[in-house]
């Protein structure tokens, strides 16, 4: 998959959360599992770039980010909810798909780039869509990788 952000079957699940904080919890954890990092410190790292104010996209749709120390490119992760959860989005809609997005540190414009090509997928209908009827975690990874070798191209 050559585009601007690297996922891998484990890095996406489908979870029940009971709030934000339990979202990002969860989301770290896929994180650790998926790419071998610390969870506890990619938690850190996602809450304070949500304490600057909500990763939430709108439409149903969080994507939390953060810039991480030893990361060689950005990395993403997809978790679907069991059922909506509030996290402050900008149109007031809860969220129950989320979408975390790690770069490395020093990376500027990639992580902008990386940032933009997943906003791009969550804003395409028929990628939204899919991830929405997507009944298990392979599915949803089937949806993301076709959308986004479908960009790259």
């Amino acid at each position: 998959m050559h585009s601007t952000f690297l996922m891998k079957p484990e890095s996406v699940g489908i979870v029940r959360a009971d709030n934000k904080g339990d979202i990002l919890e969860k989301l770290s954890a896929v994180f650790a599992a998926a790419w071998s990092l610390d969870a506890a410190l990619v938690l850190e790292y996602l809450q304070e770039r949500e304490n600057l104010g909500s990763t939430g996209f709108g439409r149903g749709v969080a994507i939390p980010h953060a810039r991480m120390p030893g990361l060689q490119r950005p990395i993403a992760a997809l978790l679907k909810l069991e059922k909506p959860v509030d996290f402050a989005a900008a149109d007031g809609l809860p969220v129950d798909l989320v979408i975390g997005l790690l770069s490395p540190a020093n990376s500027g414009a990639t992580h902008l780039h990386a940032l933009a090509a997943v906003s791009r997928l969550v804003r395409d209908d028929s990628v939204h869509n899919a991830l929405n009827d997507a009944p298990d975690a392979e599915a949803l990874y089937g949806v993301l990788t076709n959308a986004t070798d479908r960009d790259a191209a």
